[in-house]
């Protein structure tokens, strides 16, 4: 058992530190956003492809046709979900787009209220409130200048209808329980090459290797390789072991828009980023608000 929970952790954190570097990749693909997606959708898919049939997922009867349904439509959001994601990125870095897309777990906790009658306790509208207060930081500092090209704040809407869609995917994710993941995994990749197809350039594509390259990575490492070591380590871990994990993400998101564009974040911008990731954490991971009064005494 101890061994299986060191193979998860050690999976988590790969695919968390790979999730971590994709707006690097996707700001040096030089390719519009759109385009980037259908490669990472057409990419991810032959992996997945590969990974299902390896795993006897594509035998007749597998999945019903309510459950492909709802696969397609978690494929629309989570395929929107990362058109809006990358497209903040050069408006608001990628280091404050992370953090605020980050804010997904309350837009879950909405949406289980409206469609799966789950309860909303005072302890989570605590961690709501704190998290929306970091917003409110983020959005007031001024943005560095070199690290954005458009506006700031339209690039925090995207990043939050980033995470909207990420919570619609983890809602039909849900109502899929009990359908192998990885074949969910290839339905929505599948389905993001329907969509984006015609508005994808097939005369200006890539013409050096480098860039093909990129897209390939995101398609293979960020996609297919980072779905199968994620899948896994959740059926390996607890609950409250996989969202810990889950911080590695933006904090790798951060360190990589530093070290590899120059991006420092603001002062208010490092409150507000902390801010959220605090109320994420405790709304992960079943903090009592209490804790934080414990957490300042523990480092004395």
């Amino acid at each position: 058992m101890q061994g299986e929970i060191k193979r998860g952790t050690a999976e988590m954190t790969a695919a968390m530190l790979i999730s971590g570097t994709i707006g690097w990749f996707v700001v040096t693909s030089g390719q519009p956003v759109s385009g980037v997606v259908f490669w990472r959708c057409f990419f991810g898919a032959l992996t997945l492809l590969v990974v299902c049939t390896a795993l006897g997922l594509l035998k007749p009867g597998i999945i019903s046709v309510r459950s492909l349904g709802i696969a397609v439509f978690g494929g629309i959001a989570i395929v929107s979900n990362w058109l809006l994601l990358f497209a903040s990125y050069s408006h608001a870095s990628i280091s404050i787009a992370t953090t605020v897309y980050n804010t997904q777990p309350f837009m879950l906790l909405a949406l289980g209220a409206l469609f799966l009658g789950e309860k909303i306790t005072g302890t989570k509208l605590f961690w709501l409130g704190l998290s929306f207060a970091g917003m409110a930081a983020i959005v007031e500092a001024k943005p560095n200048s070199d690290a954005v090209s458009g506006s700031y704040g339209l690039g925090i809407l995207m990043a939050l209808g980033a995470a909207f869609f990420y919570a619609l995917a983890a809602l039909a994710a849900k109502w899929l329980r009990g359908t192998p993941p990885h074949l969910i995994a290839l339905i929505q990749v599948s389905t993001g090459i329907v969509m984006l197809a015609p508005m994808t350039d097939f005369s200006n594509l890539p013409a050096d290797t480098s860039s093909w390259m990129i897209l390939i990575a995101v398609g293979v490492v960020h996609t297919g390789l980072m779905y199968v070591l994620l899948y896994g380590a959740i059926q390996k871990l607890p609950t409250h072991l996989t969202g810990a994990l889950s911080f590695i993400y933006p904090v790798a998101a951060i360190l990589v828009d530093r070290f590899a564009f120059g991006h420092a974040l603001q002062p208010m911008q490092i409150a507000g980023a902390a801010v959220i990731l605090l109320a994420a954490a405790g709304m992960n991971l079943g903090w009592s608000p209490a804790r934080l009064i414990r957490l300042p005494a523990a480092g004395r």
